[in-house]
C-alpha cells in the first residue's frame, strides 16, 4: 500500500456559487497537510491529502472521505477538522456527529 491513509477533500464550486470548496470555512486541505507535515505522517508509506472535484455529496456539505477505509466526513470549521484529524487521523475514533 502506498499510502497509509488517503484524504480526499471536495473543493468543487458550482457556477451557481454553491458546492463545497465554497461552504467550507476553512481550506481543508491545508489544515490536514499542515497538521500532517508538523507530526511527519506526510508522504509516502504515511499519510497524503488530495483536492477533488465534485464527490457527490452535495446534500451533505463540504466532504472528505478517507481511504482505505472510505469513511466519509461533513464539516463546516476548523472545529470540526480539527476533531476529524485528531480522533479519526490520528487514533481511528469515528466521530459520530460527522459521519456520513
Amino acid at each position: 500500500m502506498y499510502y497509509k491513509k488517503h484524504i480526499f477533500v471536495c473543493q468543487n464550486k458550482k457556477e451557481d456559487g454553491s458546492g463545497c470548496g465554497v461552504l467550507a470555512e476553512k481550506d481543508a486541505v491545508v489544515f490536514f497537510k499542515k497538521n500532517l507535515k508538523e507530526r511527519d505522517l506526510w508522504g509516502e508509506e504515511k499519510i497524503r491529502v488530495s483536492k477533488t472535484g465534485c464527490l457527490g455529496r452535495c446534500s451533505e456539505g463540504p466532504t472528505c472521505v478517507v481511504y482505505p477505509e472510505g469513511i466519509w466526513y461533513n464539516y463546516l470549521d476548523s472545529n470540526d477538522l480539527s476533531e476529524i484529524f485528531d480522533k479519526y487521523i490520528m487514533q481511528d475514533k469515528i466521530v459520530k456527529k460527522l459521519l456520513i
